[in-house]
């Protein structure tokens, strides 16, 4: 018997997606920062064995949208409650409960197993966690609770254990060999986004969509250009920095976190462009990747 099965995470912003899914998958999939939106797409990692396939699926946090790119960004984890065999819904002991109820609706109207995550227990005490648990056995009262800590890798265990107990019978969706379904240049456009993340301040770094433009690969070395993509011309010059000393450290820190995913030596060559208002633009969105062409 062989079982396969697409497990879906959701949830609001910074409650630790992210970092779950690479503690579940054992590799790192998404990008993690401290700031909120880091991740824009569903980004799905594969584990298999001999016995199973899980294909996990990484969603943005729900946000009430703002511009057009947050409005796709919120059409990604609501199809993530439709295409599920199992729903993840991640929370933690410090976001506000009542944020986002409507969304925490459509999850409970879903016939789907919901497994709901109570992330940063480190960050609490058993008396407020027992009182977070019966607050959410009320408003999703059909899911099964794991407190756990994803960065401190407690009862992380347990989680994967109910999730591979309810997969389906199934075949393997993908070839066996595979980690995710995503090509290498989209993981070239996270990590360097990631450092854009770590490094700037404020706006700039959700005003920043990057594109890989050249991706040439031997046996041993990888020649990379991508565009690091602005909305202003005031952040292209925040971006570059006095006498280019910022992309620098960007492309120095990136081409290193390059090298170790693909294991080989990189040569990174980085520009920046200004695109007004890529935001809100439907058809800029769609080339970036944010809807079907």
């Amino acid at each position: 018997m062989h079982k396969a099965g697409f497990v879906n995470i959701v949830g609001n912003p910074n409650v630790g997606k992210s970092t779950l899914m690479n503690r579940l998958v054992g590799e790192k999939i998404s990008i993690i920062t401290s700031k909120s939106q880091t991740t824009r797409h569903r980004i799905k990692g594969i584990v298999n064995t001999d016995d199973y396939q899980i294909v996990f699926s990484d969603t943005p946090g729900v946000v009430k949208p703002s511009y057009k790119m947050q409005e796709y960004m919120l059409e990604f984890s609501k199809s993530a409650l439709v295409d599920a065999d199992i729903i993840l819904y991640v929370t933690d002991v410090v976001e506000n409960i009542e944020k986002n109820l409507d969304f925490i609706d459509k999850v409970n109207k879903s016939d789907i197993p919901v497994l709901l995550v109570i992330n940063k227990i480190d960050l609490t005490t058993q008396e407020k966690l027992e009182a977070l648990f019966d607050k959410w056995k009320s408003l999703i009262p059909q899911a099964e609770i794991f407190p756990l800590s994803a960065t401190e890798n407690f009862n992380v265990d347990n989680l994967y254990k109910r999730i591979v107990e309810l997969l389906p019978e199934g075949e393997p969706f993908f070839p066996k060999d595979e980690l995710t379904d995503l090509p290498s240049r989209f993981f070239v456009n996270e990590i360097i986004r990631e450092k854009i993340l770590q490094y700037y301040d404020k706006e700039v770094p959700y005003s920043v969509e990057v594109e890989v433009e050249e991706f040439k690969e031997d046996d041993k070395r990888i020649n990379i250009m991508a565009v690091i993509y602005v909305e202003r011309s005031s952040q292209k010059g925040i971006i570059i920095g006095s006498q280019g000393e910022a992309l620098k450290k960007v492309g120095t820190q990136a081409r290193l976190d390059i090298e170790a995913f693909f294991g080989k030596k990189v040569f990174l060559n980085l520009y920046v462009k200004v695109l007004k208002d890529w935001r809100n633009k439907d058809s800029e969105l769609k080339n970036f990747g944010y809807a079907n062409k």
